[in-house]
């Protein structure tokens, strides 16, 4: 027994805890998904080869980098804020109103999370345009007005703030939902009033649920390239997002430090934002009850249907109105004239789709690199949900939080990373893939990857273990335990999980904004391109290509998972 002590003593004895194939997938995934990271902070430290904080001391030298952060900051900070606001106010609204139609609401609160958000900058530029729907409507008026300048400080606010709060209202609507309705009613019986009780009961009880949906949009406002990059480059309004893909396209001396540099403190400001919120949640109070009570709190009585009509016209407003607005422009024959019969075409459909080489190519490199990505995300992450899932411990806990590392962290920051990375992953060694599309899909798994674990980890937590273990003792192998009992369980969340990954790889744009080359654009890049050239009725009729695409995709996986879940039923 002494023997046995002294041998477990040993140095590295520890390493006989875990299997060999156990530390090759570790070996892989901080591979893959830690070292670029480290590569590119450290890069940020040298110069000329010598470890120095001069790239530090020039960039935060400048006044223009302290305007960059100020203008990130404003943006940031705001547009989180307006997106909480509207999440809350949805959220409370649908969680405790007796308003009818609430599924059909949620859809379209979800609408401008769904569509790309450079999509839908391009549709309120769109509306707001001088021959938009919005200046129409103000030349019925005798006095002179001018539609809201979306090239503003303000119109990235907007947004941004419009995009992301279906975050904060995914969040904060099932964490109503769990809050006991005694503890509302027990303090209106003792007196309260209905805004001392949400500020002293709601409020505090869905802080977690607001805290981590807001921390998703701050993460998400802050990462965002598209808007920043269609409203605040035309009107020189400078972000770190946009400041760093301009230096790495512009080539210039000391162009990857600085722009290293800048990434080292984008990403410390997003670091910033998720200790903040683990700091709120912390100090939140935590529900015991996980039960969610879709039994309405208030009645509205004879204002329920004005506030129906009020909730709908906001929705059509900031959802339809502005996609309508950019069809219409997608319609006519050239950008500033009127909607008219006369003036109205379908040559800009025909030119993207069937005329236009660029758009052609982008169109199968996206999809390509969709599937692709979606495949080897479901089969890897999958597996690694399953481990993570059947075999908790300490260090798949760890490689969970390394896989999802590069979505934590911007766009921008993983962008540039990739290509520190794989220029020369090891020294003397060039896979040859920097230039080509082939960066682009090791970019696309890195950093969609964790979407698919956690969509699979899901699945894997509501099938009962004990399934698998009936299987066993049946003499079930492997594959048929899978094919006979665990895919028909996990399907439908597996596709859920799948689909998220495809629809953003489909219409990613940051990553590719700076790893793209000749003959590797995408569907992004491209309309990114035309509307930086002021070709806007084909930006807008490529656009309107891709929200359809999406909408025809996502009913045809929702019937899909539908079917699937009757025949599971039936048998």
């Amino acid at each position: 027994m002494k023997l046995e002590a002294r041998r477990d003593n040993r140095p590295f004895s520890f390493l006989k805890k875990y299997s060999p194939t156990t530390y090759f997938i570790t070996a892989v995934i901080v591979f893959i998904f830690v070292i670029p990271i480290i590569r590119l902070f450290s890069l940020s430290f040298f110069q000329d080869g010598s470890l120095t904080v001069a790239n530090y001391t020039q960039v935060l030298s400048e006044p223009r980098t302290w305007s960059m952060l100020e203008n990130t900051g404003i943006m940031v900070i705001s547009s989180t804020g307006l997106a909480v606001v509207l999440g809350l106010l949805f959220a409370w609204i649908i969680a405790y109103s007796d308003i009818r139609g609430k599924k059909l609401m949620q859809l379209f609160i979800l609408i401008p999370f769904i569509i790309p958000s450079y999509i839908v900058t391009l549709s309120w530029t769109q509306l707001m345009s001088r021959n938009g729907l919005v200046a129409s409507f103000l030349n019925l008026f005798p006095f002179d007005a001018v539609p809201f300048n979306m090239y503003s400080m303000g119109g990235m606010i907007f947004v941004l703030g419009l995009s992301h709060f279906p975050l904060v209202f995914l969040f904060t609507v099932s964490t109503l939902r769990k809050i006991p309705q005694d503890l509302e009613w027990s303090a209106r019986s003792g007196g309260a009033l209905s805004v001392d009780v949400f500020r002293r009961i709601t409020l505090p009880l869905a802080l977690p649920g607001l805290a981590g949906g807001g921390l998703l949009a701050f993460i998400a406002n802050l990462d965002n390239f598209g808007i920043p990059a269609f409203l605040g480059i035309p009107g020189n309004i400078p972000v770190l997002s946009t400041a760093i893909y301009q230096e790495v396209v512009g080539f210039g001396p000391g162009a990857f430090s600085r722009a290293a540099t800048l990434s080292v403190v984008l990403a410390v400001v997003a670091l910033g934002g998720t200790v903040f919120q683990w700091i709120i949640v912390r100090k939140s109070k935590q529900m015991e009850t996980v039960e969610q009570d879709y039994a309405p709190r208030f009645h509205l009585g004879r204002y329920r249907l004005l506030t129906e009509i009020s909730l709908w016209s906001l929705l059509l407003l900031i959802t339809v109105v502005p996609l309508v607005s950019m069809i219409m422009s997608s319609l006519i024959r050239a950008y500033g004239l009127t909607f008219t019969w006369e003036n109205l075409t379908l040559a800009h459909y025909a030119f993207v789709l069937f005329e236009n080489n660029r758009v052609q190519g982008a169109m199968a490199n996206s999809v390509m690199l969709a599937i692709v990505t979606t495949a080897i995300c479901l089969f890897v992450g999958t597996a690694l949900a399953y481990i993570r899932s059947r075999k908790p411990n300490a260090l798949n806990r760890v490689l969970e939080v390394f896989v999802g590392l590069p979505y934590a962290l911007p766009g921008m920051v993983l962008g540039l990373a990739m290509i520190f990375m794989w220029l020369e992953p090891i020294p003397g060694w060039n896979p040859g893939v920097y230039g080509t599309i082939g960066i682009l899909l090791i970019a696309y798994v890195t950093r969609f990857m964790i979407l698919q674990v956690r969509g699979s980890f899901t699945a894997m937590s509501q099938v009962d273990r004990s399934m698998e273990e009936a299987a066993h003792v049946f003499g079930a192998k492997t594959v048929t335990k899978w094919r006979r009992i665990m895919l028909p369980l996990l399907l439908p969340g597996l596709l859920g999980g799948a689909f998220l990954v495809f629809l953003t790889a489909l219409t990613e744009l940051t990553v590719s904004s700076l790893l793209r080359s000749s003959g590797s654009e995408t569907i992004g890049l491209v309309i990114f391109n035309f509307e930086q050239a002021g070709y806007s009725t084909y930006s807008t009729a490529f656009s309107t290509v891709i929200v359809v695409a999406i909408i025809v995709t996502m009913t045809s996986l929702y019937v899909l998972q539908q079917v699937w879940k009757k025949r599971v039923k039936e048998a």
